[in-house]
């Protein structure tokens, strides 16, 4: 009974624990609910407030947005009608323009057809005058014409050799300036001494019981000495002195160095004079050597094969119109390098041809030919190219120059060999020269007379006016310069001018 009622009382005091506790709680869900409905009511109020705040700047940037959109609609508007404007004036002036040229071409059509009546008018004229020349000449109009053709060709013709004269005269004038230039620097930077040497060669002699000794008995030292040697010895009247001559320069140095050792040896026979021509034979020979390699340096020509360097020496003792060809050749190695630097072309094959033009005078005396050929074919067997070998053949015009090296060589051949100084004559070829020149001249129809001047570097031929005209006269002086090139040999170069005068002369009675 005490338990149930335990019971009772434990329900009993849970249910009120559960309606406590159910109480408390509904006050403690009311109270929050009224917080929660005063939060809301907070928000809504808080949310009222930014919706017109928001509506108001809404209404603001509408406002802002509208003014600009009216401004610009006034400023697109505005400038419509300044276009409008515009345009309603450039279309005012297209008319006014439209209307001035429909008035020119009315003037100009009206003009045009003036000049018609006037063209027709003058056609008209002119076969009426064309009718009365012929009536009045007595000559139709192909005659005429002919006649007319004929005056205008002589004038024309008369014209075109003035012309031609005066291109002919300013190209000279160009080049000749042009070539003064170049030719001047040349030789200014160049200028060497000249080594005149005769073709013979004089041994002094103690006393003149030396020339029995020479000539030995029955004349055997003397034969001995030609024939070892090649030259002949000249032992006649003229006092202490012994004359070696012959054609061979080197052979006359052996020879006279022989004879010279043989004089201070006293020993004079013929096992002697072998033996001491030998000895002057290999002297010699290593003093063309030595002068040659010497040449090749000053001249700055380098990779001279032995050969070559043998053939250039014995340049050394080779002269031509009593000039030295070696020092000629040295010469001529720096004005063509010169000419060559100054016009752009190859300065080392122009001074490698220059030094090597005349090697084949070296030898000219055992080979026929002309020397340049012979050069030429002497420095192909050692090796040379083909242009350096080209410039030594072409250098005398044996071969046509086919290149500006080639024509630079000739050039400076030219140039050493016509300097003052640098080359003599005798008498006698000198008076030759100049006949032959003036009979080249004398030779062509139309010539009265020529001269030979300046020691033949020039002719002055004066022709017969009426024969001769300014174009003929042109074409006469390149005949006769032809013509001594083909027929005469000549140091340098010579001038030929051809003067042509007309004279009136009338007497008054």
């Amino acid at each position: 009974m005490a338990i149930a009622w335990f019971i009772v009382v434990g329900v009993l005091c849970a249910a009120g624990g559960f309606g406590v506790a159910y109480l408390v709680t509904r006050k403690q869900k009311t109270d929050l609910a009224k917080e929660a409905a005063i939060k809301v009511e907070a928000m809504l109020a808080e949310a009222r407030a930014e919706e017109k705040d928001i509506l108001l700047r809404a209404k603001d940037e509408a406002l802002k947005i509208r003014t600009a959109v009216e401004q610009e609609a006034r400023e697109a508007r505005n400038e419509y009608q300044r276009a409008e404007r515009r345009l309603a004036q450039k279309e005012e002036n297209i008319d006014r323009k439209l209307e001035a040229i429909e008035r020119r071409e009315k003037s100009l059509a009206a003009k045009e057809q003036e000049a018609d009546e006037a063209k027709a008018e003058l056609e008209r004229l002119r076969q009426e005058e064309i009718k009365e020349l012929e009536r009045v000449s007595a000559m139709n109009r192909d005659e005429a014409k002919a006649q007319l053709l004929q005056a205008v060709e002589t004038e024309i013709r008369a014209e075109a050799n003035k012309r031609v004269r005066d291109i002919e005269f300013e190209t000279k004038e160009e080049a000749e300036a042009k070539a003064r230039k170049i030719i001047a620097l040349a030789i200014q930077k160049y200028a060497s001494d000249q080594v005149s040497e005769s073709s013979v060669s004089v041994v002094p002699l103690p006393s003149e019981d030396m020339k029995g000794r020479i000539i030995g008995r029955e004349g055997r030292n003397i034969r001995a000495l030609e024939a070892a040697t090649g030259v002949d010895l000249i032992i006649d009247d003229t006092p202490d002195t012994v004359i070696l001559s012959g054609f061979d320069p080197v052979r006359r140095e052996i020879a006279r160095q022989a004879l010279t050792k043989l004089i201070v040896d006293g020993r004079i026979h013929p096992a002697r004079i072998e033996e001491l021509v030998a000895k002057a034979r290999i002297e010699v020979d290593n003093v063309m050597r030595e002068e040659a390699e010497k040449a090749a340096l000053e001249a700055k020509v380098h990779g001279l094969s032995p050969d070559l360097i043998k053939a250039v020496g014995r340049l050394h003792f080779r002269t031509s119109y009593s000039q030295n060809v070696l020092r000629h050749s040295v010469e001529m190695a720096a004005l063509a390098a010169t000419m060559a630097h100054e016009l752009g072309a190859d300065v080392n094959i122009a001074r490698r041809g220059a030094f090597l033009h005349d090697i084949g005078k070296g030898v000219s005396y055992e080979v026929e030919g002309p020397h340049a050929i012979i050069g030429g074919e002497i420095a192909k067997r050692l090796g040379e190219s083909k242009a350096v070998v080209h410039a030594i053949k072409a250098h005398h015009g044996e071969e046509e120059p086919e290149t500006v090296e080639a024509l630079i060589v000739a050039a400076a051949d030219a140039i050493s060999a016509a300097r003052p100084g640098a080359r003599r004559e005798n008498l006698e070829t000198y008076a030759k020269r100049l006949e032959a020149l003036e009979n080249i001249a004398n030779s062509f129809p139309g010539v009265d007379r020529s001269f030979a001047i300046q020691a033949g570097r020039e002719v002055r031929i004066i022709v017969k006016p009426d024969e001769v005209d300014d174009l003929a006269a042109a074409r006469l002086a390149r005949d006769i310069v032809k013509q001594i090139q083909e027929n005469l040999s000549y140091p340098g170069q010579i001038k030929v001018m051809v003067l042509r005068e007309t004279r009136a002369v009338e007497f008054a009675k």
